[in-house]
C-alpha cells in the first residue's frame, strides 16, 4: 500500500502539491471572509497554471472544475447570506470558470497540433525509411542480370573478333546502368552513421590532384583558381566522389572551349570549395531545388546531358554528412556550384623575414 502511494505521488506530484495549495487556500477564504477574494484568486490562476503543464483528460477536467467551482462559490454564497461578502462577488465564479475553459481549448489545441505533428514525422521517417529499403533493394536486384548481360556481350564481342557498334552502344549503356545503381545505393546509405569516415586531408594537394585527373582526361579550358591551404577534416574518399559528381556536372553543361575553373577558399574555419563554368548556366528558379534527388534544372534537356539527377544529389548528402552546406547561382556567364565544409583549419603562414641568427652567450 505504502509503495503503491509512493509511485502515485511520484507521478502525480504536480497534482499533489497543487491539491494541498487549494486546500490551504480554502482554509483561508473560511478564517478570513473579509479576504476571501485573494485565495479565491490564488486557486482559480493556479489550477489553469497547472491545467497548461498537465492538459487532463475530459472527464478529470470537468471532475476538477465541478469541485472548485462548488468549493469557491458555496464559501462566497455562504459569506454573502451572512453579510461577510457583497454579492457581486459570486459573478467572479463564472468569470474564473469561463477563463479556465479558454485555456483547457487552447491547451487542448495545442496538444492536437503536436500530436498531429508527431504523427506526420513518424509517418515521414516510415516513408523515408521505405524509400531507403526500396533503392537498396533495387540497386542491388538490378546489378546482378546487368552483370550477366554485360558478361555475355563482351563474350560475345572476343568471339566476334570485329568491332560491332551495336555491341559497344549495349555495353556503353550498361555502364551508365552501373553508375547509376552505384549512385542509388551510395544515396540509401548517406543517413547512415558511418557513411563518412573522417580523417586530416591536405586540401590544397587534394584538389589538385582532382584537377589534374580531370584536366587531364576531359577536353576543357581548365583553370585552377587559387586554393586555401590547410587540412580538412573529412573523409577523403567521399569528397572525391562529391567532388568527381560536380565536375561531371560542370562537363555535361559546357563545351570543349568553355572554362571550369576549381577554387577554394577559407573563410572563418570553413573551406568554401567552389566549382565555376562559364557553360548554359541555370534557368531561373533552377538553384532552389537542384540539389534534390531526380530532380533536374531544366526538364527538356536529352537524356545524354540530363541524366537522372542523382549526381549533385550525392553532392548534396555528402557536404551534409560532414555538416556543410551546398549552394548554386549563375554568375560570370555561367553557374558557379560552392560546397561548404566546416572544420577546416588553415595552414600558419611562413613569416616574409628570415629568423634571427642566435647570438653566442
Amino acid at each position: 500500500m505504502a509503495a503503491t502511494v509512493s509511485r502515485l505521488l511520484r507521478t502525480y506530484w504536480v497534482e499533489a502539491a497543487w491539491l494541498v495549495f487549494a486546500v490551504a487556500n480554502l482554509g483561508a477564504m473560511v478564517l478570513w471572509p473579509g479576504w476571501e477574494t485573494i485565495p479565491f484568486h490564488f486557486i482559480w490562476i493556479s489550477l489553469t497554471l497547472v491545467y497548461g503543464f498537465r492538459v487532463w483528460s475530459s472527464a478529470s477536467t470537468g471532475l476538477v472544475l465541478g469541485l472548485v467551482i462548488a468549493a469557491t462559490g458555496s464559501l462566497i454564497l455562504a459569506d454573502a447570506f451572512k453579510g461577510e461578502q457583497l454579492w457581486g462577488e459570486l459573478f467572479e465564479v463564472p468569470l474564473m470558470s469561463a477563463m479556465f475553459l479558454a485555456m483547457v481549448w487552447h491547451a487542448r489545441r495545442r496538444q492536437y497540433a503536436w500530436r498531429r505533428a508527431e504523427r506526420e514525422a513518424t509517418e515521414r521517417a516510415e516513408l523515408l525509411a521505405q524509400q531507403k529499403r526500396f533503392l537498396h533493394d533495387v540497386s542491388h536486384e538490378l546489378r546482378t542480370p546487368v552483370t550477366i548481360a554485360r558478361g555475355h556481350l563482351e563474350v560475345l564481342r572476343r568471339l566476334n573478333g570485329k568491332p560491332a557498334q551495336e555491341i559497344e552502344v549495349a555495353l556503353d549503356e550498361l555502364g551508365r546502368i552501373e553508375s547509376i545503381l552505384d549512385r542509388l545505393l551510395l544515396l540509401a546509405k548517406s543517413k547512415q552513421p558511418d557513411f563518412v569516415v573522417r580523417a586530416e586531408v591536405d586540401a590544397e594537394a587534394f584538389l589538385e590532384d582532382v584537377f589534374l585527373r580531370w584536366s587531364g582526361i576531359v577536353g576543357r579550358s581548365w583553370r585552377l583558381g587559387r586554393l586555401a591551404a590547410g587540412t580538412l577534416h573529412a573523409d577523403a574518399e567521399a569528397l572525391r566522389i562529391a567532388l568527381d559528381a560536380l565536375l561531371e556536372n560542370a562537363v555535361k553543361y559546357t563545351q570543349p572551349a568553355d572554362a571550369i575553373t576549381l577554387s577554394a577558399r577559407a573563410v572563418g574555419g570553413e573551406l568554401l570549395v567552389q566549382v565555376a563554368d562559364r557553360g548554359q548556366g541555370l534557368p531561373p528558379g533552377a538553384s532552389e531545388r537542384i540539389f534534390e534527388r531526380f530532380a533536374r534544372a531544366d526538364s527538356a534537356r536529352s537524356r545524354a546531358h540530363g541524366g537522372v539527377g542523382l549526381g549533385l544529389a550525392i553532392v548534396d548528402a555528402i557536404v551534409r554528412a560532414h555538416g556543410g552546406r551546398c549552394s548554386a547561382e549563375n554568375a560570370d556567364g555561367g553557374a558557379v556550384f560552392t560546397l561548404q565544409f566546416p572544420g577546416f583549419a588553415p595552414a600558419p603562414r611562413e613569416s616574409a623575414f628570415p629568423a634571427a641568427p642566435a647570438v653566442p652567450s
